[in-house]
């Protein structure tokens, strides 16, 4: 009768080295993933060509660090940006020559670091009468102080910034909080994200390759063997084609500068009502967006009228020529 160990074991005899110690030892353990588990000629292939499955490995394992990586990750908490630019503010006010204002982007956002985790509800002083009128500044005049005060914080929220019920603190650029993670997704680890997005789906599209391989070459072999394959093949391809869509629309959202949230709660948001469904108000072209996404972190304020009857200006020859759209 066959037994795991002989599905494993390769038909050629195993010579007297170390890795094939290793297979010995442990045939079907000594490699990640069902196809070691059936695929004799996969480990026919690994001791010819080691790169292969090096690469494959690799890739899995940079997979899974990105994961944990991004499951701990700080999304930019508005308490951690506050207590920062409040510890500033105290040294610039002790420094007469230098300027008492955070530092200006390129695209005129207020620009921040962020360390460490969020350590109280409040922050009292004149420093916190500072951030108020910080955030003041980058809404609309009109606007009053409880538009933007965070009911279970009792913290001024910048622009884009939202409450996660889940982990109970303010984002800054809010996404979503990604339940497969735990943790939410926010302005500090929304780029870590995609890239966690982009590697688990190069590594389902390698897997799904290797399944398709296998059943070419085996499918009239061991029928439950097939069966199985077939079932974890169709299985990956629903994860597949979540894991693209995820990936297509989250790279929509850099391109337009937008997040989860703006996108599906539009109509809840203040001061995104009266602008019109195809204006992505924050955009600032698609090279700025994707430089912003990766490099830059800051304070955004809400656009002028102006500027948002400028984005909903249809594209020209002109436009694309003087690269209005980048």
């Amino acid at each position: 009768m066959m037994t795991i160990v002989d599905i494993c074991r390769p038909s050629t005899p195993f010579p007297n080295q170390p890795m094939d110690l290793c297979f010995r030892i442990s045939p079907c353990l000594a490699d990640p993933g069902v196809l070691f588990l059936f695929d004799g000629d996969l480990i026919e292939k690994t001791k010819k060509e080691p790169w292969y499955t090096a690469l494959y490995l690799l890739l899995f394992v940079v997979t899974l660090v990105q994961y944990f990586a991004t499951s701990v990750s700080n999304p930019g908490y508005v308490l951690d940006a506050m207590m920062e630019i409040n510890k500033k503010n105290v040294v610039h006010t002790k420094t007469p020559e230098t300027s008492n204002q955070p530092a200006l982007g390129n695209n005129g956002s207020f620009v921040i670091s962020m360390e460490g985790n969020q350590t109280g509800k409040c922050v009292a002083g004149s420093n916190a009468t500072y951030w108020s009128k910080l955030v003041a500044e980058l809404y609309p005049p009109a606007s009053t102080i409880r538009t933007w005060t965070c009911t279970y914080c009792n913290v001024e929220q910048p622009p884009r910034a939202k409450h996660c019920h889940d982990c109970d603190k303010c984002v800054l650029q809010f996404d979503h909080h990604c339940v497969w993670l735990g943790n939410c997704i926010g302005q500090r680890n929304h780029c870590q994200f995609w890239w966690y997005l982009c590697e688990e789906t190069a590594v389902c599209i390698w897997t799904g390759f290797m399944y398709i391989s296998h059943l070419k070459a085996h499918i009239t072999s061991v029928w439950w063997q097939d069966a199985i394959m077939i079932l974890l093949l169709i299985t990956l391809s629903i994860c597949l084609i979540f894991l693209l869509l995820l990936l297509i629309f989250h790279s929509y959202l850099i391109l337009t500068n937008q997040t989860t949230y703006e996108l599906v709660r539009r109509r809840r948001i203040p001061y995104l009502r009266a602008v019109p469904e195809r204006v992505h108000p924050f955009s600032k072209g698609v090279c700025r967006n994707i430089y912003n996404f990766c490099c830059s972190f800051g304070l955004e304020r809400i656009p002028t009228p102006q500027e948002i009857e400028e984005n909903s200006r249809p594209y020209t020859c002109l436009d694309v020529a003087t690269c209005r759209c980048c």
